[in-house]
């Protein structure tokens, strides 16, 4: 069988009924774990039906003891992501985060940039720290980050994970794995540390860094832009109250692009015999 990945989804097979010894009360299932042992799904986590010979996709980490036990929850990261976590406790060793399943992530104080504090968020990468064998977080992002040259295009689509605000802009993760920076004069949204987005590249850096934006740049904004206005007409009597001449914040309001990508947009429906245009308004033909 396949190795079981500790703090990640795996597919076991049941093995047996758990039993308490001279009982007979069943409290789990065993699960096959191959060089891990048998490992422990305990009955709140059984789903309804399951039998002896049963697959049962499951996320599989470690309890207390640091022993393999496996749950049918879904916890909001795994081993080798990035995540934003909120603290549930701290003691003298570190802090403790809720990652969604019953026993919390530790991330010890050599792994913080700053002290964390109870109900306070952080972004952490989660890993198997390799001389406990424990799964841990760090906060020390930059670590983690891949040093491999991305090989991304101009306009190509990406997972982003806002990390932390500069005088720039944001810096953000890209796709789990790279660092890249937004532009405040490029978010016309409102974002904060920890919101997961959608993005695109602008560029890829000599340094092997990434700029991205939140909207498509060029003919594939407009025109995806383009249809969204044409549709929004249609939807609204064919006219909509904004024009060339319209203020920025207030084209920013209704759709969440800049007054340059509406009047590209504009442009374009004009030129396709669209839609009539005055200063303050465009109507459908």
């Amino acid at each position: 069988m396949k190795k079981v990945k500790i703090g990640d989804y795996n597919t076991l097979k049941v093995k047996e009924k758990a039993l308490r010894e001279g009982f007979g009360e069943v409290f789990g299932l065993y699960l096959e774990g191959g060089d891990e042992g048998d490992i422990l799904m305990p009955q709140k986590y059984v789903p309804e039906g399951v039998k002896p010979g049963d697959e049962i996709e499951c996320f599989v980490y470690l309890d207390q003891e640091e022993r393999p036990i496996a749950t049918t929850e879904q916890p909001l990261a795994k081993v080798g992501d990035f995540a934003y976590l909120e603290c549930s406790w701290v003691n003298e060793y570190g802090a403790f985060l809720n990652w969604g399943v019953l026993k919390d992530l530790f991330c010890p104080f050599r792994e913080m940039k700053k002290k964390m504090e109870i109900d306070n968020s952080y972004i952490v990468h989660i890993h198997i720290d390799e001389e406990s064998y424990r799964i841990v977080a760090s906060a020390k992002i930059e670590r983690y980050l891949s040093k491999e040259r991305p090989q991304y295009k101009h306009g190509d689509a990406v997972d982003l994970l806002v990390w932390q605000k500069t005088d720039l802009g944001f810096k953000v993760i890209v796709d789990n794995k790279f660092s890249g920076l937004l532009y405040k004069d490029q978010i016309f949204q409102y974002i904060h540390t920890g919101d997961k987005v959608k993005g695109y590249i602008s560029r890829v850096r000599l340094d092997g860094k990434l700029d991205v934006a939140l909207q498509q740049t060029g003919m594939a904004q407009t025109k995806n832009f383009s249809e969204e206005l044409l549709q929004y007409l249609k939807d609204n009597e064919g006219v909509c109250d904004l024009g060339d001449k319209s203020e920025a914040d207030d084209i920013y309001e209704r759709f969440h692009v800049s007054k340059k990508v509406f009047k590209r947009a504009v442009g374009d429906l004009y030129k396709r015999h669209l839609i009539t245009v005055s200063p303050m308004s465009i109507k459908l033909v």
